[in-house]
């Protein structure tokens, strides 16, 4: 990759309305309709079989996949741009397959990705009008590492504008809707994605997660999302909302396919300097020790603070509850943890976001922009760059997130006091969390991944217990935990010491077999 991390031409866009219709896709040869089976809620583990035994074409996964989207997404609202050549793609897949050649588990597999990552054949919008034109120069490298090991980009998914809240509406896509009830958001900011694989539109997708930001969808839409340990996954070529915080994780239906997608991306790169800390703490497979009995024994930390009283959270807290009751009986120990120190809860709010977005943002656009769009790059100081300045002039932004992105033009240089007190809170959350595991000697924490099922669309809800990891850089999974009795999905989150993904992994394929909670829309 040629950038440092400092922080369709659509086949189908309508640009300037708020959804993007996917219509009029082109019929599928005869020879391509042979090998085509019903995708439905198959796993990219069940696809990687199909296709080693011949009973699929990845072109004919490619035909299935873009007639669900044609059928579905006019009413979701998960997908922002398809790849015009992803049959042509998964012809050259396939022939790569025919002689011998594959690249791994993942090869001729069709994913989607949020579309605030680079991709150098696809417009990467951050689901903005501002950034409607922008074609970034090459491909992030979590995109690289994916088409390296055989994965073939589908299409590109909605997002909460700039990522900027968990609701998943943008000026762009408009509004996503979550595939249990469209009347409810699905989650965000990674909404598209999640929704595009809850409704196989894909069987897996890429997400990021700042503050939930996977792993919010992850539990409106009944999927495991990952966010990694800050380190473990590179963010180069990622449109940044704060470099301290950002990591970018796997949405699916899964814990087996989330194994899949992070042998695939993860590991140092030089374009990403956070990512040193990797270097040996990747093992040869995320997928050893799945099968596994990881809750015999184990020892969970339940952390009582993050079962809300408001709304439905008595809804949401039932489900968890059962799910920590399904982890003893595999043998787990819950140990209930009671009220969180004062210190750690005040080290738990220490958000960078504001502090970092311009500074990073501004370095990302710089390199992945190049001054393009042209149109914006003089609306604001300095003329001769696109900057948060110019998008935030531009007023080609939903008005919720148009109101934040001017806030924060001109924040202050960094570093500064206040910043930097936020930076010596985090490292203060990073050492409670480890002494708290220490002293009851836990595996990992547990906790409901949001507090409450997903609430109608317009109605806001609280995404506090994103907190934990997000501003420690610790990693967690969450998992499907169930539904509520009118049929709402709900997670339940796992949080591990750094690089513990391995474990957390395990302990999560032990609970999701043996609950088997995942249930696909309409079933």
């Amino acid at each position: 990759m040629r950038r440092r991390f400092a922080v369709l031409a659509s086949v189908v866009a309508t640009v300037g309305s708020t959804a993007l219709a996917v219509t009029a896709l082109p019929a599928p040869s005869a020879q391509a309709e042979t090998g085509i089976v019903d995708v439905a809620d198959r796993s990219v583990a069940e696809l990687g079989e199909l296709l080693a035994d011949g009973e699929v074409t990845s072109r004919g996964l490619v035909d299935a996949y873009l007639r669900r989207i044609e059928a579905q997404d006019p009413d979701l609202g998960a997908i922002l741009t398809l790849n015009p050549r992803a049959r042509a793609e998964a012809v050259r897949l396939d022939a790569e397959r025919a002689r011998g050649e594959l690249r791994g588990p993942l090869h001729g597999v069709p994913v989607v990705v949020k579309d605030n990552m680079d991709t150098h054949d696809l417009p990467t919008t951050s689901g903005s009008l501002a950034l409607r034109g922008m074609r970034p120069p090459d491909d992030a490298t979590q995109i690289a590492r994916l088409r390296e090991a055989g994965a073939l980009v589908l299409a590109k998914t909605n997002l909460h504008e700039y990522a900027m809240s968990i609701y998943t509406e943008s000026s762009l896509g408009g509004q996503t809707r979550n595939p249990y009830d469209a009347a409810r958001h699905p989650g965000g900011s990674s909404g598209g994605s999640a929704v595009a694989v809850a409704a196989s539109l894909a069987p897996a997708a890429l997400g990021t997660d700042t503050c939930g930001s996977v792993r919010i969808p992850a539990a409106h839409t009944n999927l495991v999302g990952v966010r990694p340990t800050l380190g473990l996954s590179s963010r180069d070529g990622v449109a940044p909302l704060a470099g301290t915080q950002d990591t970018v994780g796997p949405l699916t239906t899964s814990v087996e396919d989330a194994a899949l997608l992070l042998d695939a991306t993860v590991g140092h790169d030089p374009a990403d300097p956070v990512t040193e800390a990797a270097l040996g703490r990747v093992p040869d497979s995320y997928l050893d020790g799945l099968d596994r009995p990881a809750l015999t024994g184990a020892r969970v930390g339940v952390v009582t603070d993050y079962f809300d009283t408001g709304g439905r959270a008595p809804d949401t807290n039932a489900l968890v509850r059962r799910a920590i009751d399904d982890m003893a009986a595999q043998g787990a120990e819950p140990v209930e943890l009671g009220p969180l120190p004062d210190v750690m809860v005040a080290a738990a709010g220490a958000n960078r976001v504001r502090h970092e977005f311009e500074r990073d943002l501004d370095a990302y656009l710089a390199e992945s922009a190049r001054g393009r769009p042209l149109r914006l790059a003089h609306l604001a100081e300095p003329r001769d760059r696109l900057t948060l300045a110019d998008l935030a002039a531009s007023g080609e932004v939903i008005p919720s997130v148009l109101s934040t992105l001017r806030a924060w033009v001109d924040s202050p240089a960094l570093p500064n006091p206040e910043y930097d007190e936020t930076l010596r809170q985090r490292d203060r959350l990073r050492a409670l969390l480890t002494g708290l595991m220490a002293e009851h000697d836990l595996d990992a924490l547990v906790y409901p991944s949001i507090s409450e099922p997903p609430t109608p669309i317009g109605v806001e809800q609280s995404y506090r217990n994103c907190r934990l990891a997000a501003y420690s850089g610790f990693p967690a999974v969450s998992v499907p935990a169930g539904f509520t009795a009118d049929g709402l999905p709900v997670g339940v989150e796992l949080l591990g010491l750094p690089f513990s993904e391995p474990d957390l992994l395990a302990l999560a394929h032990d609970y999701e077999q043996a609950t088997g909670h995942r249930t696909p829309p309409g079933h």
